[in-house]
């Protein structure tokens, strides 16, 4: 079986994330591609999608969100993904009873006496009609369950009922509280049935944009257990590698392995992107040391298509600041392309200031850079 080094694994990470370069390639199709981008932070997907799109345009996703083409629900490990109107029906299902198992064991000792059936039978109607926080469905309802507080009750409908958050939630610059609907109503069409089939699914395609990978990688990702019996299902349809802890990887046919090689530009993610998130093992991308900072909803800066460093965009009056902190330090020529990026990155960012700034921190120093002189 073929042994496939971290370097190998990591272009070909790159190559299926739409990393490795940009690709023209429709916003829908994107998040379908990605089987969705993290969103817990509305507008955080907006990066992600401008590092791997070419010319993305921030009014593409935000009138497929105004046009209910795109949607922001609960999926994979409990946590808000953008994803297509149709893989929000297709994936809900899947991920329902992982929702209702992740908010109890969190909740169970804070809601003391909650019927959860009855609670989710009575807290349904409270979405059907018009859009509303959880909180205030939380409040509905707490003079039935006295012991626990309408933000918890609230939390839990979040999982029990199918919901998705609307807009303004996440357009592209507006705010608005995060408030639900059904999805049934938002879309026009219940989620379907949890089936076999839509399992399977949904590792095929984790593996078209994640693999090759480990079955403790695809767990790892959706969050789902008992995923033996799909792997097995599948196996006739896949291909096998080895890494070099000598883990089984799984992968479609068809999924690219790039020359390991091959240059990787810098890029810049957002906070809690899949890219780094989606592995069980995540040596391919980031060292073990830094593994930390994912969880922390640190955004990440790719060099060589590591993470290398973390970056964040201030504004104050007129000026956009993008401050980058290296994690070890670059090359001259490595920094300038990261610069180069960075600068692309405040068009996105900090299109509304006048000025521009780069500030790269080495060893607590840091370099300060401008669009006009660097």
């Amino acid at each position: 079986m073929t042994v496939l080094d971290s370097r190998t694994l990591n272009r070909a990470l790159l190559a299926r994330q739409l990393l490795l370069r940009r690709q023209a390639m429709p916003v829908f199709d994107a998040l379908e591609h990605l089987v969705g981008l993290q969103a817990q932070e509305p507008l955080e997907p907006y990066v992600g999608l401008w590092s791997r799109l070419t010319a993305f345009d921030p009014a593409e996703l935000v009138e497929l969100l105004e046009q209910r083409r795109a949607v922001r629900t609960l999926l994979m490990r409990r946590t808000l993904h953008l994803v297509t109107d149709r893989d929000c029906l297709l994936l809900r299902p899947v991920h329902q009873s992982l929702l209702v198992a992740r908010m109890w064991s969190t909740l169970r000792r804070r809601l003391p006496g909650v019927d959860l059936d009855e609670l989710a039978r009575l807290g349904t109607p409270l979405f059907q009609e018009q859009p509303r926080t959880v909180s205030d469905a939380g409040r509905d309802l707490v003079d039935r369950w006295p012991g626990a507080t309408a933000r918890d009750l609230g939390d839990a409908l979040s999982s029990l009922v199918p919901l998705v958050q609307v807009p303004p939630r996440g357009v592209w610059g507006k705010k608005g509280p995060a408030q639900n609907i059904t999805i049934e109503t938002w879309l026009g069409s219940p989620p379907g049935p949890e089936s076999s089939s839509a399992v399977d699914t949904l590792i095929l395609r984790y593996l078209a944009a994640y693999g090759p990978a480990a079955s403790a990688d695809i767990r790892a990702w959706s969050g789902l257990s008992g995923l033996r019996e799909a792997v097995q299902r599948l196996r006739p349809r896949l291909r096998s590698f080895r890494d070099s802890r000598g883990r089984e990887l799984l992968d479609v046919p068809d999924g690219p392995l790039p020359d390991p090689d091959t240059p990787a530009p810098p890029r810049f993610l957002p906070a809690f992107d899949n890219a780094v998130l989606a592995y069980d093992d995540r040596s391919r991308i980031i060292d073990t040391e830094h593994r930390g900072l994912s969880v922390e909803g640190a955004r990440f800066l790719l060099v060589d298509g590591r993470v290398a460093g973390t970056w964040a965009v201030s504004t104050k009056s007129d000026v956009a600041l993008l401050r980058i902190t290296l994690l070890s330090p670059l090359a001259r020529q490595d920094r300038d392309a990261v610069v180069a990026e960075g600068e692309s990155l405040l068009n996105l960012l900090g299109d509304s200031a006048s000025n521009r700034r780069v500030e790269v921190m080495e060893h607590g120093v840091g370099r300060g850079f401008s669009p006009a002189r660097r």
